[in-house]
């Protein structure tokens, strides 16, 4: 079975890329079950419920969020629907769930999102690794995938040893940056410290770069992040190979496409 991983949609141009690539990489890699992390596919930050029902409609169908889930106001209308898997350990959210099970013919996907310590500065988390613990004490899924919204590169990698064997693949996001250590780790998951972005190629994470340049260089707090509608955009993702008979994971496969300007 093979799964795709979309990194962190940024805007309008990530929504692009997901259109030009997604249906091309599904056929190329023979892909049996999609998830994105849809935190930052609305002008940056948050997820409207039209761009969930864009995500569904186009083929993806489990969404991860971050640590901007409730920018959006709006999220409370799809925060409990079936695709969608928030945070799982916010303290003080009740809607939503932190981790889903999936059917796909017969098989069982779990998905869970957890933030990082330094994601979660505007929200109360309980400890990320108690939290996965308690649900992987209970799991009788035959598949465990985890988007790690977080930080900072150790803190990641060191989540993921501490788990162990006890999941299939440990996927960070968060950063926008996709890194070079897509591997199946020594202790058994597939890893990689962050599957990047789609977004804006010629930008500071998916965000004009100019406005970002003002504002966090020259300190104009006056200047506003942009997302622009036009550009060269880029698709990242990993594809996630595993048996087909025992589900473990074999392979985990970086997708790094740069499409140009129409």
């Amino acid at each position: 079975m093979n799964i795709l991983f979309i990194g962190d949609i940024v805007g309008k141009l990530g929504r692009k890329a997901l259109l030009r690539n997604l249906p091309l990489v599904i056929e190329k890699y023979d892909v049996s079950f999609v998830i994105a992390n849809g935190e930052n596919i609305t002008n940056g930050k948050g997820m409207s419920p039209t761009h969930y029902e864009f995500l569904v409609n186009h083929g993806v169908d489990a969404i991860t969020l971050g640590n901007h889930y409730l920018h959006q106001k709006e999220i409370y209308k799809v925060i409990d629907n079936d695709e969608v898997v928030r945070p799982l350990n916010l303290l003080e959210e009740k809607h939503g769930s932190g981790s889903r099970i999936f059917d796909v013919d017969g098989v069982k996907i779990r998905v869970s999102n957890l933030l990082g310590t330094e994601t979660s500065k505007i929200h109360q988390i309980s400890d990320p690794y108690k939290s996965i613990s308690e649900i992987i004490a209970s799991d009788e899924s035959d598949i465990h995938i985890i988007d790690y919204h977080a930080e900072f590169t150790g803190e990641k990698k060191a989540f993921a040893y501490a788990l162990k064997n006890s999941v299939s693949a440990i996927l960070g996001t968060h950063t926008h940056v996709q890194t070079r250590d897509a591997q199946k780790l020594s202790t058994g998951p597939l890893y990689i410290t962050d599957v990047g972005m789609c977004g804006l190629y010629d930008s500071v994470l998916g965000t004009e770069k100019e406005s970002v340049v003002e504002r966090i260089i020259f300190k104009n707090e006056s200047s506003k992040f942009k997302q622009l509608e036009k550009g060269k955009v880029l698709f990242s993702a990993v594809i996630l190979k595993f048996d087909d008979l025992t589900f473990e994971g074999k392979e985990i496969i970086p997708l790094y496409i740069i499409s140009e300007e129409d």
